[in-house]
């Protein structure tokens, strides 16, 4: 591996629309027993990172490693490193380039059944009550849900109003529950820059 790790977002808007953040209960509830706790602490970590630097952010290898507990010292933690960028790697929740670049995402997909099938009773039992759960939510809900999240993804992505309605139009979207949904993430932004405005003030 390089010394230094470059990590950029993979976007997928299919993914961030019905999937899971990556620091997420559902994530660490299913995906951790697949990915291991190293794996899964270190999506979390990239995921962090993105959302405070959204176009990338460049980390040392020996301190990514440190920062997760895995030690200062090569060869020992260097290996463990790389090996939990290869295990997402291998899942297709981050892609590795040769020059030490890494495209990672902010949130992981649906636990795939056969997956699921290899998990504990008592894990399986629990993914089962919360999709059962999820299928009693209004369907209403989880629409507004899911375009809401399409919505403030197309914004982070540089788009503006009118280009993210009719991005969401083309997913399928209804004209009005689009236009609720673009209200709602442009809402978002205008307060999260309100909040780093009044943090930088008051610094």
């Amino acid at each position: 591996m390089h010394e230094h790790l470059c990590v950029t977002r993979w976007f997928d808007p299919v993914v961030e629309a019905v999937g899971h953040d990556a620091r997420g209960w559902y994530v660490e509830a299913f995906w951790l027993p697949v990915l291991g706790p190293t794996a899964v602490a270190l999506a979390r970590r990239l995921a962090d990172g993105l959302d405070r630097r959204p176009d990338g952010f460049t980390v040392e290898f020996v301190e990514l490693s440190a920062s997760l507990g895995l030690g200062d010292k090569p060869p020992s933690a260097t290996a463990m490193l790389t090996r939990a960028l290869r295990r997402l790697d291998s899942f297709k929740f981050v892609a590795l380039d040769d020059a030490g670049g890494v495209r990672a995402r902010t949130h992981l997909p649906p636990i795939h059944s056969k997956h699921l099938r290899r998990l504990p009773d008592v894990v399986r039992s629990a993914h089962h009550e919360w999709a059962e759960a999820q299928l009693n939510r209004p369907i209403d809900d989880l629409a507004r849900m899911r375009a809401r999240r399409l919505a403030l993804c197309l914004l982070e992505e540089g788009d503006d109003t009118d280009c993210a309605e009719r991005g969401l139009a083309r997913m399928g979207v209804p004209t009005r529950l689009a236009r609720d949904a673009v209200t709602w993430a442009r809402d978002r932004h205008l307060q999260a820059a309100r909040a780093v405005t009044e943090l930088t003030s008051s610094a």
